[in-house]
């Protein structure tokens, strides 16, 4: 099994290497009109970030999935394309941050040998999240940008303590639910039409619901709210199987949100412009309608890499880089960045499923549902299938913090992946020794 996903896996990434490197190309001879020098670096580079992973992968997590870092080198790379196009400056930045985030995804796969060793400390990991939740609201190292106070910073250093925040309370939420997951399946109170249990055992539903509200209001982050929130609603769902606690979660922020709009000024202006852009089209709502006039202009197979307008976007290497790829490389290309996601989120769902074991199960779904809630939320935003919330679109975005988290977080899937698939190969090697003496013995 180990081998012949390997094998795959080299080969999907010299794949991925080869398709970002002829955007990269014609990334060039669009917009400059000639080849960039670094072309033969950028290449050498690519190969050599992915052949790190793949190595790592091979001598760590030999079993693991084969999917999951082609998928996450391909998007990382088209984002790189996109970033390089728009200003070469950012682009050594990002350039920097995937050699970062490589490196997180292989000391993750160094410090962590078993998953499920992460559940002894789920309430440290409860304390390190809302920590670092609230990190942003220190007078001297938190900073609002763009009217969101979701950074800090340290000397030159800034980054959104969001992103590793995200990956401890999922750790969390699987621990505790792993103990208290048959607690949440029992019935003994009425709530109207819901049959849910004693309130006692409501805690972590209605402390994810104060927690994605007080980040909400005090930071003006929407998008971590709805993303936290999702996250717990999720996996409180997976582990009881009771569909009363999705129309439970539902309620719930369905009640704050209508708080929210009621209460704070930056909430009516996000769903003002989310409803009708056109009226502001010329202040707070003038990037979702230049957004929306990209996209208009790629049609169904873009205008090319490198011959569209993006400088029209003043956000356009983070929030509204879907927009800019849906512009160059239209309906058609925008949709295969969608099936990236999805396969993404595809192979996350099918390691949590294989897994026997519960931690491993339900942190394996949180990780993949933050993944894909991220992707979705974001797209959602650019597209106004949503109001916009400011998160980074995974991998493909400007964003050291959010890369470096992502790689983490693929790097987790890689060794559930691996475990699993260890631990079924040993269970047939067992089989086949059990046959074997039981034929010897009949002989």
């Amino acid at each position: 099994m180990g081998p012949v996903r390997r094998t795959t896996e080299l080969g999907l990434l010299l794949l991925a290497a080869l398709i970002v490197a002829c955007g990269y190309t014609l990334a060039s001879l669009g917009g400059a009109g000639f080849l960039f020098d670094d072309l033969v670096w950028l290449l050498g580079g690519l190969i050599g970030l992915f052949a790190v992973g793949h190595l790592g992968i091979r001598r760590l997590a030999p079993n693991a999935d084969g999917l999951l870092l082609p998928l996450a080198g391909l998007l990382n790379g088209l984002g790189y394309v996109f970033i390089a196009r728009m200003n070469t400056g950012l682009a050594a930045a990002q350039a920097t941050w995937s050699l970062v985030g490589m490196a997180g995804f292989l000391v993750t796969l160094v410090l962590i040998r078993r998953t499920r060793s992460l559940e002894s400390y789920r309430y440290s990991f409860a304390a390190l999240g809302i920590g670092l939740l609230l990190l942003p609201s220190l007078p001297l190292i938190g900073r609002e940008i763009n009217g969101a106070q979701i950074w800090i910073s340290v000397g030159p250093m800034s980054f959104q303590p969001a992103e590793a925040a995200k990956l401890a309370l999922a750790a969390f939420l699987a621990g505790y639910l792993v103990d208290k997951r048959e607690l949440l399946a029992l019935s003994t109170r009425r709530f109207g039409p819901l049959y849910l249990p004693d309130p006692r055992h409501l805690g972590p539903l209605l402390v994810a619901w104060s927690v994605s509200l007080l980040v909400m209001v005090n930071q003006k982050d929407l998008g971590s709210s709805l993303l936290f929130f999702a996250l717990f609603v999720v996996l409180v769902w997976v582990a009881t199987g009771r569909a009363a606690y999705l129309v439970l979660g539902g309620l719930l922020f369905g009640a704050g949100a209508f708080g929210a709009y009621h209460l704070f000024g930056h909430v009516r202006d996000r769903i003002s412009i989310w409803l009708d852009p056109w009226p502001v089209a010329k202040g707070a709502g003038y990037q979702v309608v230049e957004a929306a006039f990209a996209m208009a202009d790629g049609g169904l197979t873009g205008t090319g890499l490198g011959l569209g307008n993006a400088s029209r976007i003043p956000a356009r290497e983070t929030d509204f880089i879907f927009a800019v790829v849906a512009e160059e490389l239209g309906l058609a290309g925008a949709t295969a960045v969608l099936l990236a996601y999805l396969l993404l989120i595809g192979c996350g769902l099918r390691i949590a499923m294989q897994t026997e074991y519960a931690f491993e199960k339900l942190f394996a779904t949180g990780l993949t549902a933050l993944l894909g809630f991220q992707a979705f939320v974001i797209i959602a935003g650019v597209t106004r299938v949503l109001p916009l919330t400011g998160v980074t679109l995974p991998f493909m975005s400007l964003g050291g913090s959010s890369l470096l988290a992502n790689y983490v977080l693929i790097a987790l899937l890689v060794r559930i992946s691996d475990e699993t698939a260890q631990r079924r190969v040993a269970m047939l090697d067992g089989r086949t020794v059990l046959s074997a003496g039981s034929a010897e013995l009949l002989s």
